[in-house]
């Protein structure tokens, strides 16, 4: 393999692991805040994509937009989509078992899945980027390299931002932030617990569904392309949170530059011996037994970290005193902490 070929492939890395990102935010989001295991949430990245290739034509004649328009069309859609569903189905679920939130989250991936077989059919539908964004950039001599995954690798990342500034500097991040950690001392406070979780997963409807519509032009829009996305960022999430538990446990809380140096490199080969472990068991399943092995493998995890002396129960573990990396690089500040992350 060439140094081009090499960088081409790491380019597509990049792009795809940052699409996950984007799937895995909303994930994340739901389950962190609401405490829901959603598996429909692949379904939200398939809606996003049909949306791409169902809006085009209606939006080309009625509004004379064009892709963006199809964009901001379909991401107010799925806000609304994801407001109506949390209000309709997911509320009556914060106080179930994680068995019966599985059990109503597979039913609702059936009715997606009918759905989209009646609306639109069971064939491989394309997607095609704007005018200005079809080209390609050289990378050297004889190989180029599509204009658009550059920019769905732009995108993720402006989303990133703009997640990390209502997070870290919103009214609406500080509650949010607050609801995951107590939500029954937020609630005493006066604000609308109820509203609150409609709010967060419509974001998190949101996040899926626009990644599918960005990813729409890449990928192809084909029946399905739900669950492989949903499996992957299972997987993702898992393995995320076994890396940052293990970081906080190996890391002192010392403030040591030398301490962060030796605790990412050993965390990164903690989550990748779990990742190991899941992966030789998993991998010898497929469909929704696949989901449910690395269900299963998540929820031991989240016992493990959430009700044990090992993570510190529901109030979690804190590394206090963040390394300082010289002048340049003080991870004691929100931003610098965001972008070295």
């Amino acid at each position: 393999m060439d140094l081009t070929t090499f960088l081409i492939q790491c380019l597509n890395a990049l792009q795809y692991g940052l699409l996950l990102f984007l799937v895995a935010s909303g994930l994340t989001l739901i389950f962190g805040i609401m405490g829901v295991i959603n598996l429909a949430h692949g379904s939200f990245y398939m809606i996003g994509a049909y949306m791409a290739f169902g809006l085009a034509p209606w939006v080309a004649s009625t509004l004379g937009g064009g892709f963006f328009t199809v964009l901001a069309v379909g991401l107010v859609l799925a806000v609304l989509l994801g407001y109506a569903l949390e209000w309709a189905f997911f509320s009556f679920l914060y106080e179930r078992e994680h068995l019966q939130q599985v059990l109503m989250t597979y039913g609702l991936i059936l009715v997606f899945e009918e759905l989209r077989s009646l609306l639109v059919g069971d064939d491989v539908h394309g997607v095609s980027p704007p005018a200005w964004l079809a080209g390609s950039v050289p990378l050297g001599e004889l190989m180029t390299y599509p204009v658009y995954r550059l920019f769905v690798s732009g995108v993720c990342l402006l989303l990133a931002l703009g997640m990390w500034f209502v997070f870290a500097r919103t009214r609406l991040g500080m509650m949010i932030r607050a609801g995951a950690h107590n939500r029954e001392m937020v609630q005493s406070l006066g604000i609308d617990i109820q509203r609150l979780y409609r709010v967060v997963f419509a974001g998190g409807v949101a996040l899926a569904a626009l990644a599918g519509m960005v990813a729409a032009p890449v990928s192809s829009v084909y029946p399905g392309m739900g669950a492989s996305v949903l499996i992957i960022c299972f997987v993702v999430v898992v393995i995320g949170g076994i890396g940052a538990y293990a970081a906080v446990k190996l890391a002192p809380a010392s403030g040591d530059p030398a301490s962060l140096l030796w605790a990412l490199p050993a965390s990164i080969a903690m989550a990748g011996l779990y990742a190991l472990v899941v992966g030789a068991l998993s991998l010898r399943t497929k469909g929704a037994y696949f989901i449910m092995v690395t269900l299963a493998f998540a929820l031991m995890a989240y016992y493990v970290v959430h009700d044990t002396p090992l993570g510190g129960g529901s109030d979690g573990i804190y590394l206090y005193a963040k390394p300082v990396l010289g002048d340049w690089l003080d991870l004691d500040r929100p931003l610098p902490l965001y972008g070295f992350t």
